[in-house]
């Protein structure tokens, strides 16, 4: 009997591809929690540990979900958490205990604020010889912007994306999804399991710098390179590309539609669908250098054509046809759409609703196997492990060291 997608996702007694990997995350928000829950979906150990006030996203809301915004459920699943206030030297003697079972650290505190408490990263790889530490930052730690504090859109205005994103006649516009931080939480486990895949061979862990600058900047595909290449700035085309056309958002009858043809032999199809001969032989658009060079005449040409289709038959007969396209759908649509339920990206964890996993192994799946933490809600279990008793995590709760309760309304 065939595994689906589903099942294959579902078996959580299955260990991980990362089984046995054990991380400490001292990240919040978004890149570094990303990162982290990457690692623990395929089956890392993942300690989250927050500060007092706890994690800001936990705060991010409405809407809610328990005790925390859905922003913190998005990003936290599969981990344990604790809390510690670092700022005392008692609770800073804890995370060392924690660090020497370890193979992974993970934070993005502002530059300085490790080393201002004694644990810069470098320090810590030679005192943990095969700890790999990844620092996730704004703009790094040197340099014209180093230390300074970094934001997704804050980001994605200085590294060039938002002036290249939004209509034509319009202004830059931020991305709706914070592509900055996503794309940096990627980088930050790619990098992460290239140092464990070197670790293999030497024995010795590394320091891992993720900047969302650095990423931002190499979002810029094909941009960039149009850039180089020409010395021409960018412009703004909406939903179309630079550099292919047909390639862009169309109106139909009942809704929008995205046709993304990448060569001739897509447009060839796309006319045939179209019953649009003429425009397959039109010398302005037989060639994609012609498309580009015409791509308002030849908007004009097929949005009078498309005028009299409907979107959803239309894509599916398209997409038969060879020519990649798709209905303009909401959110709400997508996560509903019955493929995404068949590729087991609408999920559940806990009786929590969530996207799935987008890494599918065949031999070691990912699995889901606890919902995003209440607030240090595995102190004990997890200092008990690290090898401290009873008595010890009561003093270190007494000292305010260990945090068991949030601190609301405290200044970032």
């Amino acid at each position: 009997m065939k595994t689906t997608l589903a099942q294959q996702d579902a078996r959580s007694n299955a260990p991980g591809a990362l089984a046995g990997v054990r991380v400490i995350d001292l990240s919040r928000v978004l890149a570094g929690p990303l990162a982290t829950q990457i690692l623990a979906d395929h089956g890392a150990e993942v300690l989250k540990i927050e500060p007092p006030r706890g994690d800001e996203t936990r705060d991010f809301g409405p809407p809610f979900a328990g005790d925390s915004a859905a922003y913190f459920y998005a990003l936290n699943r599969n981990k344990r958490a604790i809390a510690l206030d670092l700022e005392q030297p008692e609770a800073r003697e804890v995370l060392v205990g924690l660090l020497a079972g370890a193979d992974v650290l993970v934070e993005n505190f502002l530059p300085g604020t490790l080393e201002r408490w004694g644990l810069a990263p470098q320090s810590l790889t030679e005192r943990f010889p095969r700890l790999v530490v990844c620092r996730i930052t704004g703009f790094g730690a040197d340099g014209p912007l180093g230390g300074l504090p970094g934001y997704d859109a804050v980001v994605q205005a200085i590294a060039g994306l938002m002036s290249v994103n939004g209509d034509a006649g319009g202004g830059a516009t931020r991305l709706g999804v914070p592509v900055v931080d996503l794309s940096t939480g990627l980088n930050a486990a790619i990098g992460i399991l290239l140092a464990l895949a070197e670790r293999s061979r030497s024995g010795r862990g590394q320091c891992v710098d993720c900047a969302l600058y650095d990423t931002a900047l190499t979002l810029l595909v094909p941009q960039a390179a149009n850039w180089f290449a020409s010395g021409t700035e960018p412009v703004r085309l909406g939903s179309a590309h630079p550099n292919i056309a047909p390639y862009d958002k169309f109106a139909t009858r009942t809704g929008e539609i995205f046709v993304g043809v990448s060569n001739d032999r897509q447009y060839a199809r796309l006319c045939n669908v179209l019953q649009a001969p003429e425009l397959a032989s039109d010398p302005r658009f037989s060639h994609n250098r012609q498309r580009v060079a015409n791509r308002e005449a030849l908007r004009a040409e097929l949005e009078r054509r498309l005028a009299a289709h409907d979107a959803t038959p239309l894509c599916a007969q398209l997409m038969r046809a060879g020519v990649p396209a798709g209905a303009v759908l909401g959110v709400g649509q997508a996560l509903s759409h019955p493929h995404a339920t068949h590729r087991a990206m609408a999920a559940d964890v806990g009786g929590i609703p969530c996207l799935g996993v987008p890494v599918k192994l065949s031999r070691t799946p990912a699995s889901l196997r606890s919902a995003p933490p209440p607030f240090a809600a595995d102190t004990r279990r997890a200092l008990a492990d690290a090898g401290l008793g009873d008595p010890a995590i009561d003093r270190l709760i007494a000292q305010g060291a260990v945090v068991v309760e949030r601190r609301r309304g405290e200044p970032k």
